[in-house]
């Protein structure tokens, strides 16, 4: 059975990719794009839809969901600046309803990797800082997937190492702290989205690195949860739970 999807934030550089892409797939079919000043809500209605992918911006992604959750679709939500509290909200919802849906930091199957290959080093290095570097149209940071990778560090993490005092010249020169771990981003021309994970041992540190080069990388995983979470009854938290 053919799922049906809308694209919410279609005009956007993720959205104009996703479009591409979903139209481009056989077992689904793009029956609507929803931009900035259209009525989600309305459009949800007016289409015979099984799943609502958002991609918009960290200030009205908590609405959105909500709104997609409302009309009984299944939300994709590629949209990052969701705080944990507003997760577990949405989650809560969901739970209720036994609809499915998911929350996605990052879509790429390398980076989602990443973030494995992090929380298994984890295990064996309590000094850990994460570097994330996007381009300069990202307005919200630090980026959900070093936020959603500073939580499963801290979930391996042997010792809650506390970051120690320290005299910075100017502030935040150390960064954003996240469960303890420091998050450094960077907002520049050129970058997609790159992150790197370094963790700190006696005498060697360990570097992880992953690089999205053009934003096709996101759109395997795109699709994957486009077709996925029709067949769930809960609202996830990471593509991991998926592959």
């Amino acid at each position: 059975m053919t799922i049906n999807v809308i694209i919410n934030g279609a005009n956007g550089r993720m959205g104009q990719e996703a479009v591409k892409a979903i139209e481009n797939d056989k077992d689904l079919s793009l029956v609507g794009k929803n931009n900035h000043g259209d009525d989600l809500s309305q459009i949800i209605k007016e289409n015979d839809c099984n799943v609502v992918v958002d991609l918009t911006t960290a200030h009205s992604v908590f609405e959105n969901c909500q709104t997609i959750i409302n009309a009984n679709a299944h939300p994709v939500i590629g949209t990052s600046g969701l705080t944990m509290e507003q997760i577990a909200e949405l989650q809560g919802i969901c739970r209720n309803k036994q609809l499915g849906g998911i929350i996605v930091p990052n879509f790429s199957i390398g980076a989602i990797l990443m973030m494995q290959f992090a929380r298994q080093a984890a295990t064996y290095y309590d000094d850990v800082e994460i570097i994330e570097m996007h381009h300069d149209g990202k307005l919200d940071s630090p980026s959900g997937t070093a936020i959603k990778t500073a939580e499963l560090i801290a979930e391996n993490r042997q010792h809650n190492k506390e970051i120690k005092p320290q005299k910075e010249v100017l502030p935040s020169a150390r960064g954003a702290n996240c469960r303890n771990i420091p998050i450094h981003s960077v907002r520049l021309p050129g970058f997609v989205a790159h992150q790197q994970v370094i963790f700190g041992g006696t005498g060697e540190t360990l570097s992880i690195n992953h690089q999205s080069i053009h934003r096709e990388s996101f759109m395997p995983g795109l699709l994957l949860a486009c077709k996925k979470v029709p067949h769930l009854n809960e609202l996830l938290y990471g593509l991991e739970y998926l592959l």
